[in-house]
């Protein structure tokens, strides 16, 4: 049986030696993306508490399922950065610090990025899905719902999270998060629980694109590498 030091290297080793190196080269340059969001959201927070700022940061990065989808496109992504209702500042930009600073380092700019706004859109749409079915499917959502101000980066903090722990081997580690996520919507079944669900369904599902994507493009070069001549209509 191995040691509990062992089973913490195997699932975390190939993750924590990413982070490292990459902390011990680059330092603050290693995550600058991350660091501008914090900046960013903790700038957001500041205005939204002024009497000035208030419906400025609403009216750019507020996002309602009443909303015309068309608005809503527009602030979702600003809308990872607004405060949200259910979550103390702090919590937000220790979120976006720690997960999206891993995030970029591990998987890089573009594709921290990318994760983070499938997991914040698959988030924005299911509200709207979800209000429209009712509260009577499970996948429903009472209208009320609506109304609800949709902000704060918890979607794309998850999506990321399942991602890359599972790009990096620790499948526990993304079993678990998928296990408290479904537990969090089982126990509380509100707007943001159900909305984690959603994003880890769609981070899920561009995984598995990817993957797929990838094993296609390995038999290509297989093939093409075999040395068998091709064969000439």
């Amino acid at each position: 049986m191995r040691s509990p030091a062992a089973l913490a290297r195997a699932e975390w080793g190939p993750l924590w030696s990413t982070v490292r190196r990459g902390l011990v080269t680059k330092r603050w340059r290693a995550a600058p993306m991350t660091l501008g969001a914090v900046c960013l959201a903790a700038l957001f927070h500041y205005a939204q508490n002024q009497s000035w700022g208030y419906r400025f940061v609403q009216d750019i990065g507020s996002v309602r399922a009443e909303d015309p989808l068309w608005l809503s496109l527009l602030r979702t992504p600003l809308s990872l950065f607004v405060p949200a209702l259910d979550l103390p500042v702090w919590g937000a930009l220790a979120q976006i610090l720690i997960v999206f600073g891993i995030a970029e380092i591990c998987l890089g700019r573009r594709v921290t990025l990318a994760v983070g706004y499938v997991a914040t859109l698959a988030g924005t749409l299911y509200a709207r899905l979800g209000t429209t079915l009712g509260p009577d499917g499970p996948l429903g959502l009472p209208a009320s719902d609506a109304r609800i101000v949709d902000n704060g980066p918890s979607a794309a903090v998850v999506g990321l999270a399942v991602y890359v722990c599972w790009r990096y081997g620790a499948r526990c580690t993304a079993v678990v998060v998928v296990a408290l996520m479904v537990s969090e919507a089982a126990v509380k079944p509100n707007l943001a629980g159900k909305e984690h669900l959603a994003a880890i369904t769609a981070v899920a599902l561009a995984g598995a694109a990817r993957a797929a994507y990838a094993a296609v493009r390995h038999r290509g070069a297989e093939r093409s590498g075999s040395g068998v001549p091709p064969i000439r209509s």
